[in-house]
């Protein structure tokens, strides 16, 4: 038996173990039902104990991918579709009373949210300071004496302001850093390579995951959209525009307005506890989502091995390098990575809860990669992934969990780019 095949089988045992002692999707969603609202979920901001680097080792550089903050809904077509509904029905007395209280308050706050489409909220500004503060306070080794960083974002609006708060809060952490922050084309292929607008636009192998063969073994009751519509209107039959888009117009509002403090709105129409229900059906369409464009990532991952290998060669002096971007790219990054075995693409429906959970690509979601040096005089490199600020599994042999040597880390991955790219 080859040392090599030990090391993965070795990982691989290790991997269960780790996955084993976590706790399940479904007992998350019972602790916080919020979870279930998937990338809608705002960043839940804590700072968590990390595993103590072994002997010798010291933290010295950062590659990090976010996406950008809470914000208002991404498109004004919903909060349009919204404003005909609800003035219709109330002209034609359709709305039930909770129906008319849910009008008020839409109509109350319409001119803001109308105005307001995908702009970075407060609480996506306050997210994104929140997670600079804990990774300076995490790894002062790195940050405490100040040092070169890079930003480049994505060219919408609100990951170049969710940029702008990160390296704000890092520069008042720490005036010594000086930051380059760059929204441009250029840079577009290590953040959003699949923009349009990317002059190194290329075409990548698709993948559908194995658990769409056997779709029809899984079963949902779906049926929150129906018992929503029902608690806002008397009937519908006269209510304009597509009856079907009512009930998840209603559940996509629901779910944006804790990220632009309007929780309230729809107070009595729905609960949280009644989204958790169907987050399981909600994360299988997740997942396929994800599944199919993660090779279109790799541009982002080159990005990460070309900027680590620059530092470490100590051709560049940076400490960090920052991307912004969306949740279309760090979902399927996370995919192509295989972080927490988000690459397990089972055959089973019912497993894939297991392997991946679309809450952990919520507003501000992010990846951390921390690099770690060993004694002076050696060019041994340790890297640990942080996925949302918890200590993530990657499917890279290793004997020190959650630690890997940087030589098997750019191994593996340029083995996993080759591979997708023989497709």
């Amino acid at each position: 038996m080859s040392r090599r095949f030990c090391m993965v089988l070795l990982t691989g045992l290790f991997s269960v173990v780790v996955w084993a002692q976590g706790v399940d999707a479904l007992s998350q969603l019972k602790a916080d039902p919020r979870k279930s609202y998937g990338n809608d979920y705002p960043y839940p901001l804590k700072k968590l104990e990390m595993t103590k680097a072994p002997k010798g080792y010291t933290p010295f550089y950062i590659s990090h991918y976010a996406r950008h903050g809470s914000r208002y809904y991404w498109t004004d077509k919903l909060y349009k579709e919204l404003d005909t509904m609800l003035v219709k029905a109330h002209e034609k007395q359709l709305l039930t009373a909770e129906g008319e209280a849910f009008r008020e308050k839409y109509m109350a706050a319409k001119q803001e949210l109308q105005a307001s489409v995908g702009e970075l909220s407060q609480l996506g500004w306050e997210q994104h300071q929140g997670i600079a503060r804990i990774m300076y306070e995490s790894f002062p080794e790195i940050f405490g004496k100040g040092g070169n960083v890079y930003a480049i974002s994505s060219l919408a609006g609100r990951c170049v302001m969710s940029m702008a708060a990160f390296c704000l809060e890092l520069t008042q952490c720490n005036p010594n850093i000086d930051i380059r922050e760059q929204s441009s084309r250029l840079t577009l292929d290590g953040v959003v390579p699949t923009d349009r607008q990317n002059p190194f636009l290329r075409k990548f192998p698709h993948q559908r995951p194995r658990y769409e063969k056997n779709r029809s073994q899984f079963h949902s009751e779906d049926s929150l959209r129906q018992k929503i519509v029902a608690r806002l209107f008397i009937n519908i039959d006269s209510v304009p525009g597509n009856k079907h888009h009512i009930g998840s117009n209603l559940i996509n509002l629901y779910t944006s307005l804790p990220s632009i403090g309007c929780e309230d709105m729809m107070s009595g129409l729905v609960t949280d506890e009644e989204i958790a229900k169907e987050w399981e059906a909600s994360n299988l369409g997740s997942y396929s989502w994800v599944f199919f464009p993660q090779y279109e990532m790799i541009p982002i991952l080159e990005d990460f091995i070309k900027k680590a290998d620059a530092v470490i060669s100590g051709s560049c002096d940076r400490i960090a390098d920052l991307r912004f971007g969306h949740d279309t790219c760090l979902g399927p990054l996370t995919i192509l990575m295989g972080i927490n075995g988000a690459d397990r693409d089972p055959e089973d429906p019912y497993e894939v809860k297991n392997c991946y959970q679309n809450w952990e690509t919520c507003k501000a979601s992010n990846i951390q990669l921390v690099f770690y040096r060993g004694k002076k005089g050696t060019d041994d490199v340790l890297v640990k992934c942080l996925l949302n600020g918890e200590e993530a599994t990657l499917p890279v042999p290793t004997t020190q969990y959650p630690y890997y040597r940087w030589s098997d880390f750019r191994d593996f991955y340029t083995q996993r780019i080759q591979d997708a790219l023989n497709r």
